[in-house]
């Protein structure tokens, strides 16, 4: 059985707290984990949330302030360490290659798994699985940073009523579907599209064309809101959004499942996020993170 969901390791921007850690979220999508920005303490996180390195496929930085890679250096060490039997893809803004190399290379240790660099140079593909294509876009923050979005390939959803109707059954069910037609009855005459999953990973911006494209028909939508709303022009000096924005970007989007994360240390009522998340107008599943969460995908429509 499949498995999608969000693990939540750490929700602090800038600087951790008593209760968040530094940024970190690893997306489980069926048999892949992808690892978003992780930050300092991301490696011991993940021991706490039953995180192994053995989860780790891809690791998707978007950009190079230490709340969201300093813990680079950790986990792929980590990775190596614990001989992943697999092959990692790493995925951030190009302009900050130095950063990286220096992460991947902070101390002495032996590499024993391949750890492909693979670094973001504008919008665009990064890559293609039958499972999903992921694709980043630029955001607008005082250095390059990037969004990232996964999206399902549509498929199809049979229709039991519509296929008695027409006499199809048993081995027959399976032909139409590859063949897309027999005899006289077509495959789109027994079944509808079944729209695949979406899931978009914003952090720190201002509002952009980028954050809307990320943003849009997203199934979960995992979006940065480091400021209240009163509190709008520090946002847009240091590059970030509020609760209300961020709400109504995806209000204006359709999300189905919002998760407002990475908060600023001055607010200690996480439930004012809620309140002007709602004031907006956002109607759809709401969840404030909180560390060592754990957020399903919705159901497919």
């Amino acid at each position: 059985m499949s498995v999608r969901e969000l693990v939540v390791l750490g929700t602090a921007s800038q600087v951790p707290t008593r209760h968040r850690n530094h940024n970190g979220y690893l997306l489980r999508w069926d048999g892949e984990g992808i690892l978003f920005d992780p930050g300092e303490g991301t490696q011991r996180q993940m021991l706490r949330a039953g995180v192994a390195a053995h989860d780790l496929h891809r690791i998707c930085v978007t950009h190079f302030h230490g709340d969201h890679s300093l813990g680079l250096a950790g986990v792929i060490q980590r990775i190596n360490l614990d001989r992943v039997p697999h092959e990692i893809s790493a995925h951030y803004p190009l302009s900050g290659q130095r950063f990286f190399d220096r992460l991947r290379y902070a101390t002495a240790y032996r590499e024993t798994v391949p750890l492909t660099e693979a670094p973001v140079a504008g919008d665009g593909n990064l890559a293609v699985t039958p499972s999903y294509t992921l694709e980043a876009r630029r955001l607008s923050h005082p250095v390059e940073s990037y969004g990232y979005r996964l999206t399902e390939p549509d498929g199809r959803r049979m229709l039991p009523d519509r296929l008695a109707a027409h006499g199809i059954t048993g081995p027959d069910v399976g032909r139409i579907q590859r063949e897309g037609r027999l005899g006289d009855v077509r495959l789109d005459d027994v079944s509808e599209t079944r729209h695949g999953q979406r899931f978009a990973f914003v952090m720190d911006t201002r509002l952009c064309d980028g954050v809307h494209a990320l943003a849009e028909g997203c199934d979960l939508l995992v979006i940065e809101s480091t400021f209240l709303d009163e509190d709008i022009e520090l946002a847009v000096d240091h590059g970030h959004l509020t609760a209300g924005q961020a709400a109504a970007v995806a209000r204006d989007a359709g999300v189905r499942h919002l998760v407002l994360t990475h908060f600023s240390q001055r607010y200690s009522d996480p439930g004012e996020f809620e309140r002007q998340a709602r004031a907006a107008g956002f109607q759809g599943e709401l969840t404030v993170a909180h560390d060592l969460q754990r957020v399903p995908l919705p159901r497919r429509r």
